[in-house]
């Protein structure tokens, strides 16, 4: 009973959230739809027009017969960049392609994120065929590393006032530069990568390079000076008065993008999508894997609590799923592993604190170790894993000292629980023929060395099946 209602009580909210994701793709649908000439909302004829004849060129060509507007699709990215994020800027840019948009805008603030993510997102901006214009902001955010690769890939790269991008240089795990011949291969490609970009566009390459390999960042107004970014917009709706007229090149055509009285559809990251892409971040990544550890870890020394057990096994499973989409280093994996196994050898092993000990320098080097990527925003944050590792190695250690308290509690059940325990003597017991016990509200079956009388206590010195060898006490 108490399996099933843990179950429930974990699978319930990823119901409803799959539920909500439904109806949000529907609803999205629904909005999308342009009542047709003639029509109303509701699909029905405008009450006073009569209706036109199939066959008459008047009713075809007349001025009443509404011409559709163009569609512009915005999406917002506000999030480290990794594949869960390049999944639904797929999704995104396929649907603007398959609905002819005249352009997606996706308004983007990021610190960095996956640089293979990061590829695959400006490799569907390169192969999109509708223009596509990435568009940081609103004011205070930033397009930095992996997303200063974005803003370039784009077609149209926009800025709004307050905002800055660049600092695209690699680093390590720790937030230093990547030592010897790895980090000077790590680099270049990395500057490759952006003159690319920035040569596809005519923006300036050397400038461009400078973000990767001196580390350098701009405001919108320097970006726009230089020529990195096309536009300051302050707004989105004065950005598409400004793409308006717009000459862009796509698939070797050049398209005069018509914006000023676009339709504009957004298409927000359905809401299991939006729990995905919360999940795949180091920091939840970690929590989950430490929360799952806390959870075993009390299943272990708590047999037959089943709940924190349930618990602990789905968000092991969760936060191995973040692990597989993240760029994880097995080596600080294998840490973690370690660090679970010290914690649980502390309850079989008394140590004194030493194995807890051990396992909270393991797990933190683990944590530290664990996220590979040059990208900061793919690091857990030095304060998380301390206070997590501290926590869990507390937590561990009182368990542990339960469960030695309980192993040295006087068993209470079974055959060992009756010895030594006080019983009243129901029936007489004389040599070679047994009488009764009253104990523990049941009657056994007793025998003694000497008679004892109806009225007098004993204790059980051993069991022999279902007969208790007792001896007197004394008079109750």
């Amino acid at each position: 009973m108490r399996l099933a209602f843990a179950v429930a009580l974990i699978l319930a909210p990823l119901v409803l959230l799959a539920d909500a994701a439904q109806l949000e793709e529907s609803g999205d649908q629904d909005d999308s739809r342009t009542a047709e000439p003639g029509e109303t909302g509701a699909g029905e004829p405008v009450d006073g027009d009569p209706p036109a004849e199939a066959d008459d060129p008047i009713a075809e060509s007349g001025p009443e017969v509404a011409e559709a507007s163009p569609e512009v699709i915005v999406a917002a990215v506000d999030s480290v960049i990794q594949v869960v994020v390049a999944e639904f800027i797929e999704e995104v840019t396929a649907e603007a392609d398959r609905v002819g948009a005249e352009a997606l805008i996706v308004e983007l603030s990021t610190p960095g994120g996956e640089m293979q993510a990061m590829r695959k997102i400006f490799t569907t901006f390169l192969e999109a065929r509708t223009p596509v214009v990435v568009y940081v902001s609103p004011s205070g955010s930033q397009a930095a590393s992996a997303g200063f690769f974005i803003l370039l890939g784009a077609d149209v790269a926009a800025m709004a006032p307050g905002t800055n991008t660049g600092a695209a240089h690699p680093v390590a795990g720790g937030g230093e530069d990547i030592p010897g011949a790895m980090g000077e291969k790590v680099t270049q490609d990395a500057a490759a990568t952006i003159r690319s970009l920035a040569a596809r566009r005519g923006r300036d390459e050397k400038l461009a390079e400078s973000a990767v390999l001196e580390s350098k960042s701009f405001t919108a107004q320097e970006a726009l000076d230089a020529g990195l970014v096309d536009l300051v917009a302050p707004s989105l709706q004065s950005l598409l008065v400004d793409l308006d007229g717009r000459a862009v090149e796509k698939g070797g055509q050049e398209f005069t993008l018509a914006t000023r009285a676009a339709t504009v559809r957004r298409m927000e990251m359905p809401a299991f999508q939006r729990v995905r892409s919360i999940i795949a971040h180091p920091n939840v990544a970690l929590l989950l894997m430490s929360l799952g550890s806390i959870g075993l870890i009390f299943e272990i020394t708590h047999p037959g609590a089943i709940f924190p057990g349930v618990v602990g096994a789905v968000c092991l499973i969760l936060g191995l799923w973040a692990m597989s989409v993240l760029p994880v280093n097995y080596a600080g994996l294998a840490l973690l592993f370690i660090a679970v196994l010290l914690w649980v050898l502390e309850v079989k092993v008394p140590s004194f604190g030493m194995l807890t000990l051990g396992g909270a320098v393991s797990f933190c080097l683990g944590a530290i170790m664990l996220f590979r990527d040059a990208d900061p925003a793919l690091r857990a944050s030095l304060n998380l894993i301390i206070a997590v590792g501290i926590t869990i190695g507390l937590l561990a250690l009182a368990l542990a000292r339960l469960a030695l308290k309980a192993r040295s509690n006087r068993v209470a059940t079974g055959r060992e629980g009756l010895l030594d325990e006080l019983g009243l003597v129901s029936a007489g017991i004389e040599l070679g023929a047994p009488g009764k016990v009253r104990l523990h509200g049941e009657i056994w079956n007793a025998e003694a060395d000497v008679p004892v009388d109806v009225g007098d206590r004993v204790r059980v010195v051993r069991v022999d099946g279902m007969t208790l060898r007792v001896e007197p006490v004394g008079d109750i």
